[in-house]
């Protein structure tokens, strides 16, 4: 097949919908397809584009054997809601006479565009028909259901219109799939019929993420008291996961002598986050790590944190939990009752109010306490993870999917 794919973000990006992307992009490669990308220069989570790369320029380059083509892309050193909004748009107007083009003249079999941003989709459409091609919408964020979750759609009738909109494009894709049943089941309530909803989940590096290969070096460098727990949480430092808890627990543990915390990234609100901390000695920022590097530390945590706006957790759902599942060790997740993140942490880990400092910190201690426990949740999660989590079975789906080959949503 020849397929399109069209996403903001793409590797060498190693946080969020652009490691995805691009192990997407690098496995359908590998099976003999012709691979094309359109996305923006690298940027995230730094919010600052790669220094080999100009935030203005068009550029083609080959990458694990697609061919990616870099197109302009406004990016907001310190990003707000509006500007947000203008990132997504030039993002959306620098691809659109890009996909139009390759849609005429390359004429793909299969387009896929990933959400976010919904504002590329009115390109992916004219290109599919252009060119003939069938068109896909694969949802990791709904944007419009979090912009106003999260205070960046305000008036409940733009919020409306804005949804009118969504349904009205996801009605015009050949298929529209996520990453989770919950999620399935809202594409279902925004009108995408049942035999064109798919499910295909995030996938963990399982094979990578094998706890037998031990913390590495972080054991070293935070361990030299065998009695010390690490709690960790790596990942993008944004606006929309309530990062703040994490600074407020550690606080809140302060007088626990035996943990320590370690914050793993970079994004829009670590500088709040750092300045929150001041004053903290068991509490730890780090940069985002080398993949090597990476591996280890996730196997060096004794717990996870995954914290979690509240009223978000079925609107997205967080791409870090596959890989914090594969290292065999428990998690700390923000998530109420009947949520989907609360169901994938069940026997895992466990699940507290979010933005609730005071229960992540009970649940920390609980966990803590409790060696047998915590290998007893790992143990499970690894389990979880080489059963359903796998790359290769996923990545199979949406080679079906793109082909047209799936006769009912999976």
């Amino acid at each position: 097949m020849k397929i399109l794919l069209l996403c903001a973000n793409h590797a060498p990006e190693q946080t969020g919908t652009g490691k995805y992307q691009g192990e997407m992009a690098a496995w359908l490669a590998a099976q003999g397809h012709e691979v094309r990308v359109v996305a923006a220069p690298p940027y995230y989570p730094a919010w600052k584009v790669a220094q080999t790369y100009k935030s203005w320029l068009y550029r083609r380059e080959k990458l694990d054997g697609c061919t990616v083509y870099r197109v302009p892309l406004y990016v907001p050193a310190k990003p707000t809601g509006l500007k947000r909004l203008v990132h997504l748009a030039s993002y959306a107007a620098s691809s659109f006479p890009l996909c139009l083009w390759l849609g005429l003249v390359w004429r793909p079999d299969a387009l896929l565009v990933t959400e976010p941003t919904l504002m590329v989709t009115p390109a992916a459409l004219c290109a599919g028909l252009l060119g003939g091609a069938r068109t896909y919408l694969h949802v990791q964020d709904f944007e419009v259901d979090a912009a106003f979750q999260l205070g960046l759609l305000k008036k409940p009738w733009l919020y409306r219109l804005a949804l009118k909109i969504e349904r009205f494009i996801m009605r015009r894709f050949t298929g529209v799939s996520t990453i989770s049943p919950n999620m399935r089941k809202k594409l279902l309530e925004k009108g995408v019929e049942a035999s064109r909803a798919f499910l295909i989940p995030n996938w963990s590096n399982v094979e990578a993420f094998d706890p037998a290969k031990g913390p590495g070096s972080w054991a070293e460098r935070f361990k030299k008291d065998p009695s010390t727990i690490l709690v960790v949480y790596s990942g993008n430092l944004g606006n929309k996961q309530g990062l703040e808890t994490l600074v407020q627990t550690a606080r809140i543990l302060q007088n626990e002598s035996h943990l320590h915390f370690i914050i793993s990234g970079d994004g829009a609100a670590r500088p709040m986050m750092e300045e929150q901390a001041q004053g903290l000695s068991n509490l730890t920022f780090l940069p985002v790590q080398p993949m090597e590097a990476f591996v280890h530390l996730m196997i060096a945590a004794d717990i996870h944190m995954l914290p979690q706006k509240a009223g978000a957790a079925d609107l997205v759902m967080p791409s870090k939990l596959c890989n914090i599942l594969a290292s065999g060790r428990p998690v700390v997740a923000g998530a109420a009752q009947g949520t989907q993140v609360y169901d994938a942490v069940q026997g895992c880990g466990l699940a507290v109010e979010p933005e609730n400092a005071a229960s992540f910190a009970d649940a920390i201690l609980t966990l803590a306490k409790d060696g047998a426990l915590r290998a007893q949740m790992g143990a499970q999660g690894r389990a979880h993870a080489q059963a359903e989590l796998s790359k290769a079975p996923l990545l199979c789906r949406m080679e079906r999917m793109l082909a047209g080959e799936a006769q009912t949503a999976f």
